[in-house]
């Protein structure tokens, strides 16, 4: 195990490719929340500094999670050669489409339908593991269904249905996109 107070070269080459990385975050009196990303949706901008694209899915725990209290867990394993699980510590913040940075954000992706907000954590520190106990497997192909759930909307009837969507599980509030970034 080694802790580091930054994402190095080596670590954010991995991070590049890993299709799959988790995210866990918690407030006071709510539950913890562990979400799984993908879908090419991570990118490091610098050595304190990573941003997700978020999709609209089944909840917006996450959102919820880091307004009420900031801190937030990233994880990534290694699902082939070498072993390694790398962690990432530190506080995020939601970035909205209504929001001044989120041309600047957004820019490193390709927004498209289902997209609701982009993550901006800075990293306070890193930690690696062995890795040894995560059992090797294949990438067989990205999942296509989100994308395809989202394709098929009616981009006012969602607009109307995430405006709604103004509470997380635990009650907390959830600020909602003013616009959507696409359509």
């Amino acid at each position: 195990m080694e802790f580091f107070d930054h994402i190095t070269d080596k670590h954010a080459a991995f991070l590049a490719r890993t299709p799959v990385f988790f995210v866990a975050t918690a407030a006071a009196e709510a539950r913890i929340n562990l979400s799984p990303k993908g879908m090419d949706t991570l990118r490091v901008l610098g050595p304190k500094r990573m941003i997700w694209l978020d999709y609209g899915g089944s909840g917006n725990e996450t959102h919820a999670h880091v307004v009420a209290d900031g801190r937030i867990t990233v994880m990534a394993c290694a699902f082939d050669q070498p072993a390694l699980i790398y962690r990432l510590y530190g506080h995020a913040r939601p970035v909205l489409p209504q929001d001044a940075d989120w041309d600047e954000l957004a820019a490193h992706f390709t927004i498209e339908r289902g997209v609701r907000q982009i993550f901006d954590m800075t990293v306070d520190s890193t930690q690696t593991s062995c890795g040894w106990g995560v059992p090797r497997m294949d990438l067989v192909e990205e999942r296509q269904t989100l994308r395809k759930f989202h394709a098929q909307d009616d981009p006012v009837a969602r607009f109307a249905d995430i405006q709604h969507r103004t509470r997380s599980i635990d009650g907390l509030p959830v600020t909602v996109p003013a616009f959507l970034p696409y359509d």
